[in-house]
């Protein structure tokens, strides 16, 4: 289906493909990955023809239709299901040709045609699609102007799957969904008959729905089998035989070279040492691969506070008076929760989290919190309020306007913005660089609680891997919103669900969460052995006798993962302390190490030799102790710092 030979691109003139080659098989379902900027969305539209390759080729089947999302959401008056059903412009035109057309025999093969693609199933298709996608029927009727952006997207998406083409172009279709639109999505993809290549930092999409990663790696396209779990143990043992073969190749390299060193002046050696040259000429050098810098989130230890930290009792929250959105809230927000808000886009999630942060009044009943609660709250919009001809440093400064630079670039070092970075024009950075900069000005104050909505929509699979492990260090309490359901996984201990114009705890797990969409939906039973078999691939089945007359099944999957996010609790309860430690240690290393200075600089001055001999004799004295105190700070800290490494590793591990 698609065949793309050395191909070469450059952006600005930075090289962005080099030589890169790769095949798509016809009915592949492929995921593209690669770091924010390495170019996966130039590479779409590359193959899509919307831009002209510098050299090489990109090459798709003759003939073959080939469609993509809209990049702007459609903003007509147009219904949603008119909208969706212009994208099969085959129909479109053969529709309005029968309306025109006057000969009976071209009349006889319109007619044909249009029983041949199923055009007259075709509105219930698309009216299935956006149902998928969270549009009710009266929702389908509506112009496209009356929805929000992020719902207008979701109309692109519908157009894009409904036209089937064959070969089909997506660039994060997840981004705009919730949970329960992203599970149809993944089964919709999985399902999909023809080709389909797919930008997405989405894992858990990724390993549900495609069969082959493409991995863009230093200008090249690398191919893996399987989803994104098989590509990254592939490539970590691509890295690790690379690695040993650069070792076994040097070691050799020293080897032939120490023989011609040592033989080349001997006659009777001369021959074997030229031999050995014109090897040490001909070897390949073994390039290893080069190893993206590492993405850095790092939220500061809030001080403790006695719980709860937030009460809300019987209140209720809305924008216009007297028709709340949510109500009868009656929840407990305490330190050490790990909460994620499930349900649908629309009922009020995002209006719970703007309650918790203070940014909306309740209107009946009341909210408690401790009067020391300090609340770290980002939202995506946020993003629209930088002062795009800013850079973080300046950003940073505003926020903390009594605090030195070095404080200032302290706080951005957490998040990634060292050295110039720090001093880069807001304007210039991608969309992952400017939730870290979000992330920075939001935790400035080392909030108890992080409030966060949609937070992993711009930020690239390595970004969030490094979120997720800063979320499980963080000793504050956690409330998020995200359609990540990796993310969702490894970081909450606890589910609320908002539905019905109400918050309750959900008693069960993610998986749970799922199964009861299906179930609510009235899938097929087909979709329920699907989803029955994805649970089962989630669980260990452990087999129980209990009584002679039967055997009963166990699914202890769900128990594995409440045990392993019982384990991070634990293991945050655990770092705590020796986070402390060593920081106590360093703070002792540090006035030590300056006591040491001082006293060396009074014996490095010439006039205290022109004193008496006893107060020579007291000074070495005192450096002599200072010495001793800097020795026991320093494997104080090495103490403190091996504990904390190993508790660290044990977790890792």
């Amino acid at each position: 289906m698609l065949h793309i030979n050395d191909l070469t691109y450059r952006v600005g003139g930075r090289m962005l493909f080099n030589q890169a080659t790769v095949v798509v098989p016809a009915g592949h379902r492929v995921g593209l990955v690669g770091r924010n900027g390495t170019g996966k969305s130039t590479l779409l539209k590359l193959i899509a023809g919307e831009l002209s390759v510098d050299g090489g080729s990109v090459n798709v089947r003759p003939g073959a239709r080939l469609g993509r999302m809209a990049q702007e959401a459609p903003d007509g008056p147009e219904s949603l299901i008119d909208t969706v059903l212009a994208a099969d412009l085959e129909r479109a035109r053969l529709l309005h040709e029968a309306e025109t057309e006057t000969d009976p025999m071209r009349i006889a093969e319109i007619h044909m045609r249009l029983a041949d693609i199923g055009a007259h199933a075709a509105p219930a298709r698309a009216a299935r699609i956006l149902a998928g996608l969270g549009f009710d029927h009266e929702a389908q009727q509506r112009p496209c102007s009356s929805f929000s952006g992020g719902w207008r997207m979701r109309v692109s998406l519908a157009a894009a799957l409904f036209a089937e083409p064959d070969l089909l172009l997506l660039d994060e279709p997840s981004n705009h969904l919730d949970i329960e639109a992203r599970l149809w999505l993944e089964s919709y993809i999985k399902a999909y008959p023809y080709t389909l290549i797919m930008v997405s930092h989405d894992r858990d999409l990724l390993n549900a729905s495609v069969e082959q990663i493409v991995h863009i790696d230093g200008g090249k396209l690398v191919s893996y089998s399987g989803g994104y779990d098989d590509f990254e143990r592939m490539r970590r043992e691509r890295v690790a035989g690379l690695s040993a073969a650069q070792v076994k190749q040097e070691a050799q390299r020293k080897h032939l070279q120490a023989f011609v060193d040592r033989f080349r002046a001997k006659a009777s050696k001369a021959t074997q040492a030229q031999s050995r040259l014109k090897m040490l000429a001909r070897m390949q050098p073994v390039v290893a691969l080069a190893e993206d810098e590492a993405v850095n989130f790092n939220f500061p230890t809030p001080p403790s506070l006695s719980p709860p930290l937030i009460v809300l009792e019987h209140a209720s929250a809305g924008y216009t008076p007297g028709e709340p959105v949510l109500s009868k809230l009656d929840l407990r927000l305490d330190m050490d929760d790990r909460i994620a808000l499930l349900g649908a886009n629309g009922n009020g999630k995002s209006t719970l989290i703007r309650l918790l942060s203070d940014r909306l009044k309740p209107m009946t009943g009341a909210l408690r919190k401790s009067g020391k609660l300090r609340v770290g709250y980002f939202a995506q919009h946020q993003a629209e309020e930088l002062d795009l001809k800013g850079t973080p440093l300046g950003h940073m400064a505003k926020k903390m306007p009594n605090a030195t630079p070095q404080k200032h670039r302290g706080q951005l070092g957490r998040f990634n913005f060292s050295g110039h970075k720090a001093e880069i024009e807001v304007a210039k950075l991608s969309g992952g660089e400017k939730t870290r900069l979000l992330f920075a000005l939001m935790t400035v104050e080392a909030p108890h609680i992080l409030l966060l909505d949609e937070p992993t929509n711009h930020l690239d699979m390595d970004a969030r891997e490094a979120l997720i492990e800063a979320l499980n260090d963080y000793e504050g309490a956690v409330v998020l919103v995200s359609h990540d359901t990796h993310l969702v996984r490894l970081v909450a201990d606890r589910l609320w669900l908002v539905q019905d114009g109400t918050c309750t705890s959900f008693e069960g797990d993610l998986d749970d969460y799922q199964r009861q969409l299906i179930s609510e939906r009235g899938g097929s039973e087909r979709e329920r052995a699907k989803a029955e078999k994805k649970a089962k691939k989630n669980a260990r089945i452990e087999i129980v006798e209990t009584v002679p007359v039967v055997d009963t099944v166990r699914l202890i999957g769900e128990t594995e993962r409440k045990e392993q996010r019982r384990i991070q609790a634990e293991k945050r309860q655990q770092i705590a302390p020796l986070r402390k430690a060593v920081a106590d240690a360093e703070t002792w290393v540090a006035r030590m190490t300056k006591q040491v200075k001082a006293v060396q600089d009074k014996l490095a001055d010439p006039k205290l030799y022109e004193g008496s001999a006893d107060t020579v004799r007291a000074t070495q004295m005192e450096l002599g102790r200072a010495q001793a105190a800097l020795a026991e700070a320093e494997a104080e800290w090495l103490n403190a710092q091996t504990q904390l490494d190993a508790v660290t590793q044990d977790a890792v591990a």
